[in-house]
């Protein structure tokens, strides 16, 4: 069994071939994949997707730091904390986090929102998935102190440093590792032997960062296996050793699965 930790396979790159797309994920054991959300357009395509394969495809609610806009960000957060009070069955908080790469202006208004959804996660006793794109930094010193409080989580497509990493996992939180562990120059490969094997989850982030020898082409979450394989190679564990750890680790960190 595998558990894609990050996927969004309810956007329009899959319209045309999204059952297809499940069935071969299927058939290379994926059993669980997380859908975190965007923003208030995609939460609709998303619930759908979930209705459609309730036990397969579990829902997050939480809005991305590239979606936070200024004039709207809190009417946006409104209405999916609603879904939230009216218990839908979302399995985390995200995805939300911080954005340097995009858009530095709006720093301000990001903190503001990923601080409002990690009361959320405490709140509502729900993992947060933090998206850190060029702001690992960042996005530590601002979760840390809501770490201290009890939230969970994970630093999604984990791109830090050595020494960043090993602070997020004094913290307790989980490392989402995805298709850059397979590139050549990825820092990934020497990164996972130095933080504890049981904070690691497996990720693809489709329709985004395929791995090797799909790199630049769409993801999916059939290609979870390719990433598995590549990370127990790494860490020397055979291929159902590193499945077995990286779902009891999903399994830990998600409590709804």
């Amino acid at each position: 069994m595998l558990v894609d930790t990050h996927a969004h396979l309810y956007v329009a790159e899959f319209e045309s071939d999204r059952l297809l797309m499940i069935e071969r994920a299927r058939a290379v054991g994926v059993e669980k994949i997380v859908l975190p959300n965007i923003d208030r357009e995609s939460t609709a395509s998303m619930m759908e997707l979930h209705a459609q394969f309730p036990s397969l495809c579990l829902p997050a609610i939480g809005l991305h730091p590239c979606s936070v806009e200024a004039g709207r960000w809190e009417q946006d957060l409104a209405e999916m904390k609603a879904l939230l009070v009216a218990d839908h069955p979302f399995v985390g908080i995200g995805e939300t986090g911080l954005d340097l790469y995009w858009d530095q202006s709006t720093l301000d208004i990001q903190i503001a929102a990923l601080e409002a959804q990690c009361a959320w996660a405490l709140e509502f006793d729900l993992p947060i998935i933090l998206h850190t794109r060029e702001a690992t930094r960042q996005c530590i010193d601002v979760v840390k102190p809501w770490a201290a409080k009890g939230m969970r989580g994970v630093f999604h497509c984990f791109s830090g440093t050595v020494e960043e990493a090993k602070e997020v996992a004094e913290m307790g939180f989980f490392l989402g590792i995805g298709g850059v562990v397979t590139f050549k120059k990825s820092n990934l490969p020497e990164l996972v032997k130095q933080v504890p094997t049981e904070l690691l989850v497996l990720e693809t982030d489709s329709p985004y960062l395929a791995p090797v020898p799909y790199r630049g082409k769409r993801n999916e979450s059939a290609y979870l296996s390719l990433i598995a394989e590549t990370l127990g190679e790494h860490l020397l564990m055979g291929p159902k050793a590193i499945a077995a750890v990286t779902t009891a680790n999903a399994q830990r960190l998600f409590k709804r699965l």
